[in-house]
């Protein structure tokens, strides 16, 4: 992550020897655009290898970094996270029941977590995208266990107050496209869908992969590391699950490419059969999916055009500061707003294309959304077809037919 406050290696070595750690040297980490994070290598460290991350929490308060300790705590033995380590205190202020993971600097927070194995992934796979939504469904379930949960989360951003900024400056096609998905988003049974503490930045470089190359070409990824909890809140599920799925499911390109952006629907399916192998979605959420969709890549074209707006007014510069292009994830609002407009008017028919019966391309499933079609048919995929037919999903085809009309 981008590095905004400058330490010294003496006030390094004081606060890492603060969690019993020895410190040698501490190596910028200059990926993602809010807090300020190292490497620390150790006096211990003979491979050079580090064997911590330190961060240095650039707007939380310690409060909340304090919760979020108390969270991968929680999370820690379930699934790979790297949870805070506890500062060491004297016997006159040790308790058993109250540690403390948590520093202070300049009214910022400190925390040393262990580093965790892996590499963040250029690429993500179906199978990827499988486990990914496995493990966020584990998390929401896990996570139930605080309660209640409001007092563990961090208070949500007002998003709102960014959008009435930022949409003064926008081409009015840009701010009536973030409108019509905003108001979309209040029309949602938003008091019924299930709510509780989400993570609500799982983008893939937030994770951490056993990318080896033997592994690789067994298509045998696994997921070795759950990162940056800094904005777990109490949020409904399935806004979690959409700003997941819009990053894994995305492949972004780069600058050379044009920056394109292109969504696979085919993950999005992966991704959601592995998140209900742990937790079913209910009949609301699934409907509610394409509209959270298009509003979680709303926040984080707002996330993105407010960094800038931050930046700008703090005079920060540098080449230490990262600035993600906020277009990128308008264009992915547009895309995913036109799924739903469509779907508004539109049906879609599952076909069996290889049925044994004597009628051709029988009927195997009527929906209302492409996401909950595609997600059958790659059931019916897994459950139906031969190894030697899995590559072939012509055996079961989606149609769209629009409503009230003459075929």
């Amino acid at each position: 992550m981008s590095v905004y406050t400058q330490l010294t290696d003496d006030q390094f070595a004081a606060f890492c020897q603060s969690f019993g750690v020895s410190f040698a040297r501490a190596i910028p980490i200059t990926q993602g655009i809010k807090n300020s994070n190292w490497f620390i290598q150790t006096t211990d460290d003979t491979d050079g290898a580090p064997s911590y991350v330190f961060t240095l929490f650039e707007e939380r308060p310690p409060a909340d970094i304090e919760k979020m300790a108390v969270i991968l705590n929680q999370l820690d033995g379930k699934l790979p996270v790297a949870a805070p380590l506890a500062v060491i205190e004297s016997e006159a202020a040790r308790t058993d029941n109250d540690k403390r993971y948590v520093i202070h600097y300049e009214d910022k927070a400190i925390t040393l977590v262990p580093c965790l194995a892996g590499a963040h992934p250029e690429q993500t796979t179906q199978a990827m995208c499988h486990e990914i939504g496995a493990a966020l469904a584990l998390l929401h379930e896990t996570l139930q266990a605080l309660q209640p949960s409001e007092q563990y989360g961090v208070p949500l951003y007002p998003w709102s107050d960014v959008r009435d900024r930022e949409s003064q400056f926008m081409p009015s096609d840009e701010a009536k496209l973030m409108r019509d998905i905003w108001h979309a988003y209040t029309q949602l049974p938003l008091a019924t869908l299930p709510k509780g503490l989400c993570h609500l930045d799982m983008f893939a470089d937030n994770t951490l992969w056993n990318l080896s190359l033997n592994n690789s070409q067994k298509g045998e990824a696994r997921l070795t590391g759950l990162l940056d909890f800094t904005e777990v809140s109490a949020e409904h599920y399935v806004m979690d699950i959409a700003i997941t799925i819009n990053d894994f499911c995305t492949t972004w390109g780069d600058a050379e490419q044009g920056e394109s952006v292109n969504f696979d629907r085919s993950k999005m399916a992966a991704f959601l059969q592995g998140y209900e192998s742990k937790r079913p979605l209910g009949a609301d959420e699934k409907r509610a999916l394409p509209v959270m969709l298009a509003k979680a890549a709303v926040i984080f074209w707002l996330l993105r055009l407010n960094v800038i707006h931050y930046n700008r007014t703090e005079g920060r510069t540098g080449d230490n500061i990262m600035v993600k292009n906020p277009d990128l994830m308008k264009r992915l609002s547009a895309y995913h707003w036109s799924h739903v407009e469509k779907a508004q008017n539109t049906v879609f028919v599952l076909l069996n294309t290889h049925s044994n019966t004597d009628q051709n391309n029988q009927i195997v499933g009527v929906f209302s959304s492409i996401t909950q079609a595609e997600q059958a048919r790659e059931q019916l995929i897994r459950d139906q077809l031969t190894p030697d037919q899995l590559s072939n999903h012509s055996h079961f085809l989606i149609k769209e037919y629009t409503l009230d009309q003459l075929l």
